[in-house]
Parts: structure tokens; sequence; C-alpha cells
């Protein structure tokens, strides 16, 4: 569940810790990371003209793609441009729309390739003890002794939960689960997540 970027660099039930999970299918953030901030997802990108009328085909990036009808601007591109939507409806599983001042299919050829965007404002709320990923990404992770372990340079997708890639200072990598009794808190304003240290977990 989530609203990151493929060419910015740039993400318990009751008790658990929930995450935003970031794929392929899901929005990521859309802001060089020296900017300190993200202000725009990625929620689609732009595949082909759609007809003669200046319409495009949306490959849907997103798990909540029926939000977007209800939006009237959309960003394109690296500089985040924005559109005025004048149509935006489901087809074929993704989506098609027609924005203001594209009238033919010349000028939506223009909009091929380029990643769709939403500003951050946008996005679908998140829930109490609920991340994106791309806010995970980098972290500094420590014991609830308060050891450094180090940060995360990686998230792997397993289907089941994912397991965060913590790369120490001396360059050792240690998986970690991101299930309930591994996670303790995520703090994003902070950049630390402290976890729980299982047998065997570490050694």
């Amino acid at each position: 569940m989530s609203d990151s970027n493929p060419q910015d660099n740039q993400p318990p039930e009751k008790r658990r810790r929930r995450v935003r999970r970031v794929s392929r299918k899901q929005e990521r953030a859309a802001d060089e990371p020296q900017s300190g901030r993200v202000e725009y997802l990625v929620v689609g990108q732009i595949t082909r003209p759609h007809g003669v009328r200046g319409e495009v085909a949306i490959k849907v990036l997103t798990d909540y793609p029926g939000r977007l009808q209800a939006l009237k601007t959309l960003y394109l591109g690296d500089d985040h441009q924005p559109y005025e939507v004048q149509r935006l409806r489901p087809h074929r599983g993704g989506l098609i729309a027609q924005f203001v001042g594209i009238n033919d299919r010349d000028e939506a050829e223009h909009l091929r390739r380029l990643y769709v965007k939403i500003h951050i404002n946008d996005a679908v709320p998140l829930e109490d003890g609920e991340y994106y990923l791309f806010q995970i990404q980098n972290m500094l992770v420590v014991t609830e002794d308060g050891e450094e372990l180090g940060r995360i340079t990686n998230i792997i997708e397993t289907g089941a939960n994912d397991v965060f890639v913590i790369s120490s200072a001396s360059g050792r990598e240690i998986l970690i689960p991101a299930i309930p009794d591994v996670i303790r808190k995520v703090d994003t304003d902070a950049g630390v997540m402290t976890i729980h240290v299982l047998d065997g977990l570490i050694d």
C-alpha cells in the first residue's frame, strides 16, 4: 500500500507497525535526495498517444488509481510541469487521460514515456503506524539498547513481508525482516528505526 522513483534518485495490525509497500505498482518519491524533502510521488507513466484527439494512455504505478480521477492537476516529467486534467478514465488496467492544451496526436506524442506525478499533499493519507518505504531508505537502524547497526540501503519484497538490508560502517550486510516482533519504532522525523534483536538475527 503506498503512494517513489525510477529516474530520480530518489518510496502489527493492532500492535503491528505496518509499512506502506513500494513496488512497481506503487507510488514512489520523485525528488532529488539533496532536496531533503519529497514533494512529488510517481503514480504512472505515459506509454503512448491514444486516438487522434490528444488523449494518452497511462500505465498505473499506484495502488490507488481511482482517486486520481478526482484531481484537477497532474505533474509530468523531471521538472514536474503541471498539466490540467480535462478527462481521466479507466481503460484495460490503465488510464486514458486528456490534458487541457493537448489537442492532437502529435502533441500527445511529446508526452510519451513521461512519468505522471501527484503532489505529496494529494497522496493517500497515512494511518497511524504506517510509512512510505521511501521514508525508510537510508534510515539509521539501532537496537533497543541504542547500538547503531547501520543504514537501510535496500528493501527486498518477499511477498510475506519486506526485508530491510542494513549496511554497517564496516561494510557488513544485515537482513532484518519487517515484522512486528522486530520493528519496534520508526521515527521518520529523526530518521531512526529501532529494532528488537531476536536470537540469531545478527550473529
